[in-house]
């Protein structure tokens, strides 16, 4: 298959299959925010609870999508999200996002985090206001990035033993499983614990912010972020530890699966977001992170990868400590597929002579047009039909799924696939400038690739 019929199928999917399904149908006119649960032929449901994630995403996905198809009621949808952050999910008193609110706005008290607050979720917040200012320039957007990431830094870094702790009450007091105060929410299971996928969704929202604000402080904090991660929580093996104590020795116990696997598609994701990070940064030469993002797509393609039918599956495991990789979850999931088409065409774009990864990425959009995208109802299924056929009838958006991964992976591999296109249906759209920062990017890990 051509790189042009790709170009063409992502940008359809993206312009006619996801977009519109999604707006302005989301938009809630009456409460402020955005609407999280819809069925499976996008229609509303009645509960329609709002989480710091979820709109914070779609801020971040608008912002990106006004500026990628250069529409400006994209860009009022996004603007439309801030307000409901600020004036919402803020707190006032205290600061922070708190993680949940009913749809009006008020704290609610399901799945059991009323007042607390989570690191992930403010993240989320810091990564979307980031990108709004990147296409709004409002000062107001600005300040209330810069607030929450002092208000991270503040309260959630652990200025003792490095890392960021999760979990926090209203006031900001990280807590544990030793603390007075004790959660009832639904991932207590993790109360204590330093995990990756915090770490590397802070890393991918400092590295946004940092795109729009060189502050000294924010290039050490994410500096440091990089080398946590790349240096703690990525493995010998090449794949990401999960879940770490309070000193940052990792979590290992076979018996405990949830806490310990191997997650393919995190692995590869954060093998682009530290090479992201590196580059935005402007490490010279930082063949230490080409190198560990490399060997972490590499072990995925190798342990994750269905040979048979394509796509990589959920997650896997060492048992008795063995050197085989046994996979736990065959299941493939919708946001593990998008970050699988990103990281395989980038890779394949700076190392041209290993063909395993463009091959790939053909085989994985060719198992996504057949499995994951919904051509009848509009949008991606939550899970591949072919290991789990009854999400054809299972909800299209909920508080984890919106148009974040399938967005950026698709705009990503236009892009890449635009570097030295004559396509006409693209010289429609005025995104240039993300095709030049593309070839700076590529360029810039090619050059490091050949000189290793």
């Amino acid at each position: 298959m051509s790189n042009l019929i790709m170009l063409n199928e992502m940008f359809s999917n993206l312009s006619e299959g996801i977009i519109p399904f999604w707006y302005p149908l989301v938009i809630d006119q009456k409460y402020g925010g955005y609407l999280s649960n819809l069925n499976f032929k996008f229609e509303p449901n009645i509960n329609q609870e709002k989480m710091i994630v979820t709109q914070s995403r779609h801020i971040w996905a608008l912002s990106k999508f006004s500026n990628f198809f250069n529409e400006e009621r994209l860009k009022e949808y996004a603007f439309h999200g801030f307000r409901f952050l600020k004036e919402k999910m803020w707190d006032k008193d205290f600061g922070g996002f708190f993680t949940i609110t009913n749809r009006e706005g008020n704290l609610t008290n399901q799945y059991g985090y009323f007042d607390e607050k989570r690191t992930y979720g403010n993240a989320f917040a810091i990564y979307g206001l980031a990108a709004l200012y990147g296409v709004i320039h409002d000062e107001e957007i600005l300040r209330l990035a810069k607030q929450s990431y002092r208000w991270i830094e503040e309260h959630a870094l652990d200025k003792i033993n490095n890392g960021y702790f999760q979990f926090l009450d209203r006031k900001g007091r990280p807590f544990d499983k030793d603390s007075s105060y004790q959660t009832s929410a639904v991932d207590k299971s993790e109360v204590g614990l330093k995990d990756q996928n915090s770490s590397i969704h802070l890393l991918e929202a400092y590295t946004e912010l940092y795109k729009i604000w060189k502050s000294p402080e924010l290039k050490n904090s994410l500096h440091n972020l990089l080398i946590l991660i790349r240096d703690k929580m990525v493995n010998e093996s090449g794949y990401l530890r999960l879940f770490f104590d309070s000193k940052l020795n990792p979590i290992s116990d076979e018996t405990n699966l949830v806490l310990d696997h191997v997650s393919f598609g995190h692995d590869y994701e954060t093998a682009f977001l530290m090479l992201e990070a590196s580059f935005m940064l402007g490490i010279k030469n930082d063949r230490l992170t080409l190198t560990i993002a490399k060997k972490m797509i590499d072990h995925a393609i190798e342990f994750g990868w269905d040979k048979k039918n394509s796509g990589f599956f959920d997650a896997g495991f060492y048992f008795n400590n063995k050197n085989k990789l046994e996979i736990i979850k065959d299941t493939k999931v919708w946001w593990a597929q998008a970050e699988a088409l990103n990281a395989l065409l980038l890779f394949s774009k700076i190392y041209p002579n290993e063909k395993k990864y463009y091959d790939l990425f053909i085989l994985e959009w060719e198992y996504i047009k057949k499995y994951l995208i919904d051509y009848k109802f509009g949008d991606w299924y939550w899970s591949s039909l072919e290991k789990e056929p009854f999400y054809q009838s299972e909800p299209k958006a909920n508080i984890w799924k919106g148009t974040y991964h399938t967005g950026r992976a698709l705009m990503n591999c236009i892009e890449m696939l635009s570097i030295n296109s004559n396509n006409i249906l693209m010289k429609n759209i005025d995104f240039e400038n993300g095709v030049e920062t593309w070839l700076m990017f590529i360029k810039h890990w090619e050059d490091i690739a050949n000189n290793s």
